[in-house]
């Protein structure tokens, strides 16, 4: 079981629906959200701010990500999570692509990232969650 990790997606219920999927099937111990990339980068902006160089151990090891977002969607999420800047503090963090359409373009780009394990459908399921858990081990 993770300690933390980080569901991305403008959508309420998308967000209601994997915090109650991924508490049931006991795959985190908590669970936090953002409405957009850009939230979720202030979120670890904060966190190496609060830091100050430290060692930032309390962070989410894995982030659902949306990809098609107001504000800031998940490619430019991407794009800016791949810094070095964000590398070097949150290196361990992995991001799996839950997303509503299958592109072939999309799967493909979303392999260029290191940091993308897989690319899912929607909506996220027990089964996923399972696989997951051999994949993360």
């Amino acid at each position: 079981m993770l300690d933390l990790i980080l569901c991305v997606d403008d959508d309420p219920i998308t967000l209601m629906l994997c915090k109650m999927v991924i508490t049931r099937a006991e795959f985190a111990q908590q669970i936090i959200t953002a409405q957009n990339g850009e939230e979720a980068l202030s979120y670890f902006d904060d966190l190496r701010l609060n830091n100050l160089g430290a060692n930032i151990s309390n962070y989410p090891k894995l982030i659902f990500l949306d990809l098609n977002m107001p504000v800031m969607g998940g490619w430019e999420f991407l794009d800016h999570f791949s810094k070095e800047e964000y590398r070097s503090s949150f290196e361990d963090c992995k991001v799996i692509v839950l997303s509503s359409t299958i592109d072939p373009d999309d799967i493909k780009k979303a392999k260029t990232y290191s940091m993308v394990l897989d690319f899912l459908s929607k909506p996220i399921s027990k089964e996923m969650l399972e696989s997951l858990k051999t994949i993360l081990a």
